[in-house]
């Protein structure tokens, strides 16, 4: 598992190879991800908006912007979390993530960025 924690917002990550399969003649890698976001901070916070960097090891790289995660932006109150899956598709066996949230403190109604630490995705069958 991989961790990070950003202003009170702690950001846990949980990978998953699923599978490998063949689309329109190229070869692809089905990874999920389960993220854990913990507000260990004294105000209630909102998760608006997520970056993402997506890189496999044939160096193409996919960058991902939008609203909230998966469909919601979640209002964490402190001592609260917010837990989703999701997932990508690589052209290769392994890469890595990584990114932000950007978040807003209702107390203050500052704007703030929250690291997604990076982390790795592998198929078992391509490690050493």
């Amino acid at each position: 598992m991989t961790q990070q924690v950003t202003q009170g917002i702690k950001v846990s990550i949980k990978t998953r190879f699923e599978d490998a399969f063949v689309s329109n003649g190229k070869q692809q890698y089905a990874f999920s991800y389960i993220i854990r976001i913990e507000n260990k901070s004294k105000d209630v916070v909102q998760l608006k908006s997520r970056h993402w960097k997506i890189k496999d090891a044939l160096n193409d790289i996919d960058m991902v912007f939008g609203e909230g995660v998966v469909g919601k932006k979640p209002v964490i109150k402190p001592g609260g979390f917010h837990t989703y899956s999701s997932g990508c598709i690589l052209l290769s066996p392994f890469g890595a993530m990584s990114g932000y949230y950007e978040m807003v403190n209702f107390t203050t109604t500052e704007k703030f960025k929250v690291s997604i630490p990076n982390f790795k995705l592998s198929a078992p069958f391509s490690m050493n």
